[in-house]
């Protein structure tokens, strides 16, 4: 008798990409002033800290909220 595959982990995972500031200006078609101010009042997702003062957006968070401000 085989092995029984679990099928949770057969399944392919997502991977969230992490995207930069310059990529995310140009998604939304928003300035890093706005966003930023966007951010301080919970209207736009918050970046992830890479180190240092580097950071960086989930891309799927980013898409989610294109996705939302399209309805």
């Amino acid at each position: 008798m085989g092995e029984e595959i679990d099928k949770g982990a057969t399944e392919s995972r997502r991977v969230t990409r992490l995207i930069r500031l310059p990529e995310v200006q140009h998604r939304v078609g928003l300035g890093r002033s706005t966003i930023y101010r966007w951010m301080a009042e919970g209207k736009f997702p918050k970046p992830v800290q890479l180190g240092g003062y580097s950071v960086a957006w989930a891309e799927d968070e980013v898409e989610a909220w294109i996705t939302t401000r399209l309805k």
